[in-house]
């Protein structure tokens, strides 16, 4: 039932940590650069932050292209600022949906966390888009209502056993978030691509333990977990949208689109957030 068990490692982003797990292409750990259209999964934090926390801890505007992003919270605040003129914090239990299609620029900041303090912990997770909507316009949704599917089990976005959610997806997926007792079951959704991250606590699926912090990818067909201990887990999948290149904060079908992203932000040719022109991250 499980292909493989990707572990998170840890990034420092200057000032706080994330455990990144998709893509997993470190030398020497399980290979898997996606997950149906998931790309990219960062488990943010968790990190305690002290008041007042330097500004060179928020990440500065920067660029996107031919992806969306999800940003979902379990603790803290986040300020979205974009330029499509967006200006949005998030919460925990809120999404901020944004679709970069052709072209778009953002920054998200701890301003509440700068004031006052406090744990920030969440995941943030990139949606490569179909072919023919790579050069979609950009566009962002916020969503501070989500549908359960059943006890305990919240549908973040796309759709499962029947029941769909408004984040606006650009293809079949689905973004679970559940809390389990320990020893409650959960049957996976049936999508081409699977996977479950257990953000705490720890699960068994086919017979093996998955422990905090990984990621299992499953084998298609029905799959069914159960939590050891108390746990929180998101659960990703859906249809796969075909092979990708990612460079820096870039996704494409195309590497030549992705060398004309490069020289658009290196020339000053993306326009930067309305409400946060002032600094940008340089390309690299």
């Amino acid at each position: 039932m499980i292909e493989l068990v990707i572990p998170q490692r840890r990034r420092d982003l200057g000032g706080f940590e994330v455990g990144r797990v998709l893509p997993a292409v470190s030398p020497g750990l399980p290979q898997r650069r996606m997950v149906g259209p998931f790309i990219f999964f960062d488990h943010i934090g968790p990190v305690d932050f002290a008041p007042g926390i330097p500004r060179t801890v928020d990440v500065r505007p920067h660029p996107h292209i031919g992806l969306a992003t999800l940003t979902y919270l379990f603790a803290g605040e986040i300020m979205h600022r974009d330029s499509v003129g967006s200006e949005q914090a998030i919460r925990p239990g809120e999404v901020n949906w944004m679709t970069a299609g052709r072209g778009i620029t953002h920054s998200e900041r701890f301003e509440r966390a700068r004031r006052q303090g406090g744990l920030t912990d969440g995941i943030q997770a990139w949606i490569a888009l179909p072919r023919e909507k790579e050069e979609t316009d950009p566009a962002f949704s916020h969503h501070a209502t989500l549908p359960l599917v059943e006890k305990n089990v919240r549908l973040v976005a796309g759709e499962a056993n029947g029941v769909k959610a408004p984040v606006p997806v650009h293809s079949p997926l689905f973004y679970l978030r559940a809390d389990l007792a320990a020893g409650e079951q959960l049957a996976l959704p049936k999508y081409p691509e699977r996977a479950v991250y257990v953000a705490s606590g720890a699960i068994e699926a086919g017979g093996q333990r998955i422990g905090q912090s990984n990621m299992a990818v499953l084998a298609p067909g029905p799959a069914t977990i159960k939590a050891l201990a108390p746990s929180t887990l998101i659960l990703i999948g859906g249809e796969p949208v075909g092979e990708r290149h990612i460079e820096w904060n870039f996704v494409s079908s195309s590497k030549e689109r992705i060398e004309q992203a490069k020289a658009d932000w290196r020339a000053g040719r993306m326009k930067l957030p309305d409400l946060d022109n002032g600094e940008f991250i340089p390309l690299p």
